[in-house]
């Protein structure tokens, strides 16, 4: 069956066409929003999907508009756009670095953002806005340093992945240091902000990330032909017209805010950014970095935790971090049996 078709517009332009990856976003995309209505309908006051539909609408009653707008849709689109965000960034790194242990999550970009966020709870016990700003530059500053110890002659490969091992757990062992020197009120709120999760999220969320996805998500895209190109190598890719250090440094950019701002909005999600870019190009069979297919996995994996940690354990309610860092485990020790077997580590 052939899957690529060249669509031409009246135009003269020719565009590409690959339906199997075009298949699998929209059903991606259909799976995150049923999940999400299912989950703005779960809760201590349950209400049917067909009920939130017409809530969202404009069409439910006065408690039902107060319990979905206000209470849970903005944890819904949070959970969304974390996942997107973190897909998205993951599939970034995993196709700069060519390796698909190449993201967030074993970098330390996560726990740069955490690090960043421990500081203002421990040290100055900040406000939840310090906190999201602290997590975000902690992120930055990490990316920052990855980047320059990773340099030589360029950033490739191995050598990033590498690197970002070593900078994590320096990082990992910061964050530990700051858990000791905090009292245990400071204690106890830093430790439920770095499982991860989805409580307590509000419009005040939702803005700043949906703002920062609106500009970053199209630069992604505008750069995804450089970024497909630089996966044949730098030499090829050099040959080809594109400016590989320039649109590596622009998209690792991008990469890490998306990832920061995620972790500043949600704590450290683990393994959506790794997982999620693996799935969907299982799913795509597509080569290059998938991109939007990856974030709409983001999506989906992300709110489909949520609702499995509030229903799947009876009465107790588990941080979505933890439902992820469980499934994404798994996932990891399955990677990584793999790519041993298949003689890349």
């Amino acid at each position: 069956m052939k899957t690529n078709r060249a669509v031409r517009t009246p135009g003269g332009l020719s565009v590409r066409l690959d339906v199997r990856a075009l298949t699998v976003v929209v059903l991606l995309l259909l799976a995150a929003l049923a999940a999400s209505v299912v989950l703005i309908g779960t809760g201590d006051f349950p209400i049917s999907a067909a009920d939130v539909l017409r809530t969202l609408v404009g069409e439910g009653d006065a408690g039902q508009e107060f319990i979905v707008t206000e209470l849970r849709l903005p944890r819904v689109l949070v959970g969304l756009l974390v996942g997107a965000s973190l897909g998205l960034g993951g599939a970034l790194f995993q196709s700069i670095s060519r390796n698909p242990l190449g993201s967030p999550d074993v970098l330390g970009l996560g726990q740069g953002a955490t690090a960043g966020a421990l500081t203002m709870i421990v040290l100055f016990s900040g406000s939840a806005t310090q906190v999201t700003a602290g997590a975000l530059v902690g992120g930055l500053v990490t990316g920052f340093a990855i980047y320059v110890l990773a340099w030589k002659r360029g950033v490739h490969g191995y050598r990033l992945v590498l690197v970002g091992i070593g900078v994590s757990a320096i990082v990992t062992a910061v964050n530990g240091y700051l858990l000791t020197k905090a009292d245990i009120v400071d204690a106890a709120r830093a430790v439920v902000w770095m499982t991860g999760s989805l409580d307590g999220r509000d419009w005040d969320q939702v803005w700043p990330l949906l703002a920062l996805c609106a500009v970053l998500v199209p630069l992604v895209l505008a750069n995804s032909r450089g970024l497909r190109m630089m996966e044949m190598g730098d030499d090829v890719s050099s040959a080809l017209g594109v400016r590989v250090e320039r649109v590596r440094l622009l998209l690792m950019v991008a990469a890490v805010l998306l990832t920061a701002s995620a972790t500043a909005a949600a704590g450290p999600v683990g393994f959506v950014a790794l997982t999620a870019p693996q799935l969907a190009r299982r799913l795509t069979r597509s080569p290059g970095p998938n991109l939007v297919a990856s974030a709409c996995m983001g999506a989906a994996l992300l709110v489909t935790a949520d609702w499995i940690s509030q229903r799947a354990f009876g009465s107790e309610q588990l941080p979505v971090g933890v439902v992820t860092g469980v499934l994404g485990g798994v996932y990891l020790l399955w990677l990584l049996v793999t790519e041993r077997r298949a003689g890349r580590i």
